[in-house]
């Protein structure tokens, strides 16, 4: 796969989504919360954190399915080739896919269970249920999902369903051009 120019644009938004997600944190996981009311982004303020100094993550609904979205209301993925104890997503990919620093908090809606990994870089990346979270730097406002089922570094991205389960659709994933 050839890699596609990049605009300012994408550029200055892949810095600010950098640097949205460099916080950090020395707290513990927990598990979701197991509330399923209603249907709402988390009430805490862009970039955020809890008094434990942990992100909160919130079910938000997009395009008519439940997803997780960080603090900043942003659509958060998963990548298929990552398992729950390694990402994939290194060098040039997690400049395009920033990984969510962990450990995360779960908000409204969170019903799945939270944890950390770490990376090979050393940086500790929050999972939701097994799989290791990230965000998508063309989703540029709360409510965006133009990662999901893109094939793009080597794998496809799936935005994170909070049903459950964080399986792929039932339906053939699209092979959207692109990714980055």
């Amino acid at each position: 796969m050839h890699m596609r120019h990049i605009g300012l644009a994408g550029i200055a938004a892949a810095g600010l989504f950098v640097a949205a997600c460099s916080s950090s944190s020395s707290t513990t996981p927990t598990a979701g919360s197991g509330s399923t009311s209603g249907t709402s982004s988390s009430s805490a303020p862009a970039g955020s954190s809890s008094a434990s100094g942990a992100s909160t993550v919130a079910m938000t609904t997009i395009s008519g399915a439940q997803v997780l979205t960080n603090a900043k209301g942003m659509t958060l993925y998963w990548f298929v080739p990552d398992t729950s104890t390694k990402s994939n997503c290194n060098g040039t990919c997690a400049t395009y896919w920033p990984p969510v620093k962990g450990p995360v908090k779960a908000g409204s809606g969170v019903t799945g269970t939270l944890g950390t990994i770490t990376r090979d870089d050393g940086s500790i990346q929050a999972t939701y249920d097994g799989h290791p979270l990230y965000t998508y730097v063309a989703d540029t406002a709360p409510g965006m999902a133009k990662g999901n089922n893109i094939n793009a570094s080597g794998g496809v991205w799936h935005e994170v369903t909070v049903s459950g389960s964080s399986s792929a659709p039932a339906s053939s994933p699209s092979s959207k051009a692109g990714g980055y």
